[in-house]
């Protein structure tokens, strides 16, 4: 059975989002043309918060999108014969916009490469940074982020999970699994 090690608890996930939420005001100086899009399912609930956090400090509520990038993957065939795809609801105009994409772990890349193929058929923004909660490293693709809420070195025998309230209806928290047997 595979060992499970806790790496951030609610607090220190609330405390890495709205340190997150104030870098992005910042380097953004803020909310003029701001607008947020979470990749489906976890990045979603994680863009949610930032608007809240970004309400809170600025009073000013931005814009909010969910990317669904089922169809983009380069796997895709290798996941499922019949991939589940949900809605993407991006409804404001991302032309001339600083997008904000969000999600929750950022390991080899392909998913934000993923991600910025699908906001390209939805137009072309000004500029697209990205944010996470977690990078684990492993980058297969020359993508950075520009906001991370942790930094966390992985072997490719770890798995980490981030568990939200919102989609696993279980208190936040970001675990790391130690698979012995390699995967």
């Amino acid at each position: 059975m595979p060992e499970l090690t806790q790496l951030m608890d609610k607090d220190l996930i609330r405390r890495a989002l709205m340190r997150i939420s104030h870098e992005i005001l910042e380097k953004n100086k803020g909310t003029s043309e701001l607008c947020l899009v979470g990749i489906r399912t976890r990045g979603a609930v994680l863009a949610e918060r930032v608007q809240a956090m970004v309400q809170e400090i600025e009073g000013v509520s931005v814009p909010v999108g969910i990317l669904d990038i089922t169809l983009y993957r380069d796997d895709l065939t290798s996941i499922s014969a019949q991939p589940v795809v949900h809605e993407t609801l991006i409804d404001f105009d991302i032309e001339g916009k600083k997008i904000v994409l969000i999600d929750d772990v950022f390991f080899t890349g392909r998913t934000i490469r993923a991600a910025l193929n699908a906001l390209n058929d939805f137009g072309r923004p000004a500029h697209i940074q990205l944010a996470v909660l977690i990078d684990r490293g492993h980058r297969e693709l020359p993508i950075r982020a520009d906001f991370v809420g942790k930094n966390i070195p992985t072997s490719l025998q770890q798995n980490v999970k981030v568990i939200l309230q919102e989609t696993d209806g279980d208190e936040d928290r970001v675990i790391i699994k130690e698979n012995k047997n390699g995967g």
